[in-house]
């Protein structure tokens, strides 16, 4: 199975711009036969810090842009997984639809999402495409234990992050950092292979009107065991895929150490904590 990522930089509120800009990275990956391929966090849309400007451009799952989306999309091969701000009635979510030949599989929606006009996903979907079952997290949910899990848990294999990182310069090389850290150890504690799939800001991010801050890019790949297999170049758009082993099995902890440590764990770790959010 080769599996893959688009880093792009996305324009806020240019649907038709960024459609266009996710049907040539799907032009690629059917040129180098990635089956599955991974495009930014809320790349349709733009990720605006102020919810006024998300919710003017935001759709829901049912709309004319999902529609165009999936007729527009039919003739390639990849599977591909692309993220939008999501109308859902009045509520405002961070949503990734997971779509193949113009059919729409699924989406998933943003469990950790730290924007107060967004809503918290609480659904934890596992998809399939050519007998490789995956999952999708979104960007800040990859710092976090239990999202990758229960993926691991209803056995997917891989773990697609599409991201969206504009970071202060203050705090650049210390995120870098921790969020190589939080993958590695995703990937190795639920047997897994993780993408990071990162946008790049190509010069000032209009999206962003809080800070002044940096888009660098740096996409990768990483194996059940750590390694990274594949990196983007930093500061400019790129295509990433990797080849992975599908029939990857860890024989000893079951799944990375997810299963066993929630078996044996999991129960000590509910009474800790309903000990800890007590009131005196």
């Amino acid at each position: 199975m080769r599996i893959g990522h688009c880093q792009l930089d996305s324009q806020l509120g240019d649907f038709e711009g960024n459609l266009g800009k996710l049907l040539e990275g799907l032009k690629k990956a059917d040129a180098d036969r990635v089956d599955i391929v991974c495009f930014p966090e809320c790349f349709l849309t733009g990720y605006p810090d102020d919810g006024e400007v998300a919710r003017r451009d935001a759709f829901t799952i049912e709309s004319a842009r999902i529609m165009q989306l999936l007729d527009q999309t039919a003739k390639f091969e990849a599977a591909f997984i692309a993220g939008f701000n999501e109308l859902r009635g009045s509520d405002l979510y961070n949503t990734a639809v997971v779509v193949h030949k113009g059919h729409l599989l699924g989406h998933y929606s943003k469990c950790t999402a730290y924007m107060k006009f967004h809503r918290q996903g609480r659904e934890f979907p596992v998809f399939e495409h050519k007998g490789l079952k995956f999952g999708v997290v979104i960007c800040s949910d990859g710092g976090y234990i239990e999202p990758s899990r229960l993926l691991a848990l209803q056995g997917a294999k891989v773990i697609f992050a599409p991201h969206f990182n504009y970071i202060s310069q203050q705090g650049l090389i210390g995120h870098f950092m921790h969020v190589r850290a939080d993958h590695t150890a995703r990937a190795v504690e639920n047997m897994v292979y993780f993408v990071r799939g990162n946008n790049v800001s190509l010069g000032k991010e209009e999206c962003i009107n809080g800070y002044d801050g940096v888009g660098y890019g740096d996409s990768y790949i990483i194996d059940p065991w750590g390694e990274i297999m594949v990196r983007s170049r930093r500061q400019q758009e790129d295509f990433i895929f990797a080849d992975i082993d599908t029939n990857v099995v860890d024989r000893g902890w079951s799944i990375g150490r997810s299963m066993w440590s929630a078996r044996e764990f999991g129960e000590h770790l509910r009474e800790i904590v309903e000990k800890s959010t007590k009131p005196e």
